[in-house]
């Protein structure tokens, strides 16, 4: 196994994490109470319970590479998330950014945000 690092996120319910992820792909790897691992091809998402979270009040964020940016972006829209600037869950357009990378942002249920980056070729 290759060295790695995952990010660990917050979930206010693993039942509605697994369902919004699962809209694009991710599927369950591990779930008992205490621990939820989603996966997406080599992608590996780990959450926490965090039933007091407030999703307006979080801080919470990640970085998410990958090669096809555009599909990943595509089957989250189809996923019924809208592009929009306010609310959860949200995304923000895939366009170059100020640091010159193509991303875009995905604010999930629980306010955290994954920047989605596309990787260079």
């Amino acid at each position: 196994m290759v060295d790695r690092a995952v990010p660990n996120l917050p979930s206010r319910d693993f039942d509605a994490t697994t369902a919004f992820y699962g809209g694009f792909g991710f599927e369950v790897a591990h779930r008992d109470d205490g621990w939820l691992i989603l996966r997406r091809g080599d992608l590996q998402l780990e959450f926490f319970p965090h039933p007091e979270l407030v999703p307006e009040e979080s801080s919470f964020r990640c970085t998410v590479r990958v090669d096809d940016l555009d599909a990943l972006y595509a089957a989250i829209r189809a996923a019924g998330v809208d592009e929009r600037t306010t609310g959860s869950p949200r995304l923000h357009p895939v366009r170059v950014q100020p640091w010159g990378q193509r991303a875009g942002f995905l604010i999930d249920l629980d306010g955290t945000q994954l920047t989605i980056i596309q990787n260079p070729a």
